[in-house]
């Protein structure tokens, strides 16, 4: 007796998620299709962090991921010359890779030494690297199979007719699918049908203003040589102060290599973007906007000279996610989401790229699952997209609160932080918090991922 045939999956988008749950299903031979609504690949933003769990994460959803990204990716450095001074107060060895070293934004005058307040290092195994998002679109879309992509395709809605998934796009033409997977990111139509579906009303499922813009570029290496001095420019450095923070990391495309430079302000009138939500997620801005808003907060010589190095004219980058709006469940029947549409959280923890590969991996353990019991059809869709729920949702709603906290943190706003020499104590609160990020076990949760869904198989075949 022949096995019945796999249902057809319908992923919505076509970025870094999407392309990779691509190549996951396509291992596992599940027919999809990918619905895009812009005319080719495109992916906003220049670096992009992994950390140690989504390299665990890659390794599970295909190894030719990890061998590309260990070739690719600008690996975490050796601390700067002050850094290693910390460290080894600390009892710690000179060569430990440095995730980020804390700076006092206010303090630095030029021709002073750069010294960071603390240092947090890099643990929990390999990973802790930056790769340019362009870049890694390229090689996710050199390894998916691009026949499968409609592109030119805005979804305005989804519908359940007849048992079947139809999905409507903006041109007027529509598609049939037996699921939904919606990959499409912060600003997710699925999200807000989702949320409809659920009870709760389609507008609850816009992303949320978190009240924090961003200013992001490129700056040419020489140019942050220049600024900062090459020990400083080689570590990722995050200058704090009150209601602002700068992170620079370094970063290659292709074969040039550039810093990473993304300041972040706190909009305190909150109305630098229309509350009731982002017509788009970036405004054109200035190299003097960014002077002065840094300059009136109090931050001195290296930053502004990080600022000064930067174009005439740059992006300023709303900041969205789902804090406010957190979805009661990622799924409804045949329907469910993924990635930022599933948990769009703001970039302070360097790990929201990490928990969306911490997804795939464990999506596709309940497929694989399911086709090992031969049990994989139209009607254990929702067995497996609720076994995916349960599996992911807290985990993922963790990150999207903790990361608001930790740009607070950053930012001087926490009072229990505020006391003179609070520093230590806000390195054990970083520390404890990049550790519940970077420590996932993707193994295990693989492990308990394939019970749990055997387990739900079973109860499905003796109801």
């Amino acid at each position: 007796m022949s096995s019945p045939p796999l249902p057809h999956l319908a992923l919505i988008g076509a970025g870094i998620t999407s392309l990779t749950l691509s190549i996951r299903l396509s291992a596992l031979a599940i027919p999809h299709t990918i619905y895009e609504q812009s005319a080719s690949l495109t992916e906003l933003g220049a670096g992009l962090g992994f950390g140690p769990n989504a390299v665990r994460a890659l390794e599970y959803i295909d190894p030719r991921l990890v061998e590309i990204f260990n070739k690719t990716a600008t690996f975490v450095g050796t601390p700067s010359h002050q850094g290693k001074e910390l460290l080894v107060q600390e009892g710690k060895g000179v060569d430990e890779r440095v995730w980020i070293e804390f700076l006092d934004g206010t303090k630095q005058g030029r021709g002073e030494t750069l010294e960071p307040e603390f240092v947090i290092t890099a643990g929990n195994g390999r990973g802790h690297a930056a790769v340019h998002r362009g870049q890694w679109l390229d090689v996710l879309g050199g390894l998916a199979d691009k026949e499968r992509i409609m592109f030119g395709k805005r979804v305005v809605d989804v519908v359940c007719l007849d048992g079947k998934m139809r999905i409507v796009f903006a041109d007027g033409t529509d598609a049939g699918a037996d699921g939904v997977v919606g990959c499409d990111g912060v600003k997710s139509k699925v999200r807000e049908v989702l949320m409809g579906m659920l009870g709760d009303g389609r507008e609850r499922g816009k992303c949320g203003y978190s009240g924090k813009y961003a200013y992001r570029c490129l700056v040419p290496w020489g140019k942050a040589v220049e600024a900062v001095g090459d020990d400083r420019a080689g570590v990722s450095s995050l200058w704090m102060g009150l209601n602002r923070h700068l992170l620079t990391f370094p970063v290659h495309r292709q074969s040039e290599q550039f810093l990473n430079l993304v300041a972040f302000v706190t909009d305190e009138d909150g109305q630098m973007w229309p509350q009731e939500g982002p017509a788009s997620l970036t405004l054109p801005a200035t190299k003097a906007d960014a002077l002065r808003d840094f300059e009136q907060a109090g931050f001195s010589g290296s930053v502004r000279r990080l600022l000064e190095m930067t174009k005439e004219r740059m992006d300023k980058w709303g900041l969205y996610d789902v804090a406010d709006r957190p979805l009661s469940k990622f799924y409804f029947g045949r329907i469910m989401v993924i990635g930022d549409a599933a948990h769009a959280s703001t970039p302070h923890h360097g790990s929201g790229a990490g928990f969306c590969m911490e997804d795939i991996a464990v999506l596709g353990a309940l497929f694989e699952e399911s086709i090992a019991h031969q049990s994989l059809t139209v009607e254990t869709l929702e067995d497996v997209f609720a076994a995916f729920d349960c599996q992911r949702r807290e985990r993922d709603q963790w990150l999207v609160k903790s990361s608001r906290r930790a740009a607070d943190l950053y930012q001087w706003r926490i009072p229990d932080f505020l006391e003179p020499n609070s520093f230590e104590k806000m390195k054990a609160d970083i520390e404890q918090r990049q550790e519940h990020c970077w420590g996932f076990d993707v193994e295990a949760a693989v492990r308990e991922a394939k019970k749990h869904m055997s387990e739900r198989l079973t109860l499905h075949t003796q109801s």
